[in-house]
């Protein structure tokens, strides 16, 4: 059975000096679970926001009102902002965030139950990708916390071999 990512990032977090942060809405807090599930995470892992409702992305993470209005909280506009602010506000040098329709009801035919966007913000440049789930809400849930470690994973890696 392959490692679980929440233990794979942490050492290579740890030997590229680099800090961690999330904000997280449709997962609900559960990256920041998993990371704090790895004994000696807090060497590496600040901190992170569960900004469910809108006025919470607005003020503690930082999101634009217009943002919101113009493309909505589930969005690649939100979803970047979203981890800009964790970066920026709690001090990181990286943040994940994601932001999605979890399900089952809240899907509209533009956006559909599943629908998840996920960012990481580091200090070279922010990068999001969208998902589209077809599990359960937990399911969907798991699969979005799931690819925001991946993302993670993925720079990671990139970072060590450069």
């Amino acid at each position: 059975m392959p490692e679980p990512l929440e233990e794979l990032v942490g050492p290579l977090l740890r030997r590229l000096k680099l800090t961690l942060a999330t904000a997280e809405s449709c997962t609900g807090g559960l990256i920041s679970h998993r990371l704090t599930n790895v004994p000696g995470s807090s060497d590496y892992f600040l901190g992170g926001v569960a900004a469910y409702d809108n006025r919470i992305k607005v003020a503690l993470l930082g999101v634009k009102e217009e943002t919101l209005a113009a493309h909505g909280a589930v969005s690649r506009e939100t979803v970047l902002e979203m981890a800009r602010g964790a970066r920026e506000r709690l001090g990181a040098d990286l943040a994940l965030a994601t932001t999605g329709i979890a399900g089952p009801g809240g899907g509209t035919p533009e956006k559909p139950v599943g629908t998840v966007w996920i960012a990481l913000s580091t200090p070279t440049g922010d990068r999001a990708r969208h998902h589209l789930w077809q599990g359960s809400r937990e399911e969907n849930k798991i699969f979005s916390a799931e690819a925001a470690l991946q993302l993670l994973m993925e720079y990671l890696e990139g970072e060590t071999h450069s």
